[in-house]
């Protein structure tokens, strides 16, 4: 998978003290990929845009 044209943003859930940093990017055509922020030349994980949103609506922390 082509990730050159990722625009990555840090997750809003990101610790803000520099540990449990993820990277998503959602600007690519029906794909979003996931990466930890510490090793961006690493693995990246994509899902599609159904998946994801899957995803974050079932994991995210109620307040």
């Amino acid at each position: 998978m082509d990730l050159t044209r990722a625009a990555w943003r840090k997750s809003s859930r990101s610790n803000q003290n520099g540990g449990a940093c993820v990277e998503v990017a959602d600007n690519l055509p029906g794909v979003v990929a996931v990466r930890d922020s510490k090793d961006p030349a690493g693995p990246a994980l994509a899902f599609t845009p159904a998946a994801w949103r899957a995803f974050i609506t079932t994991h995210a922390p109620t307040r």
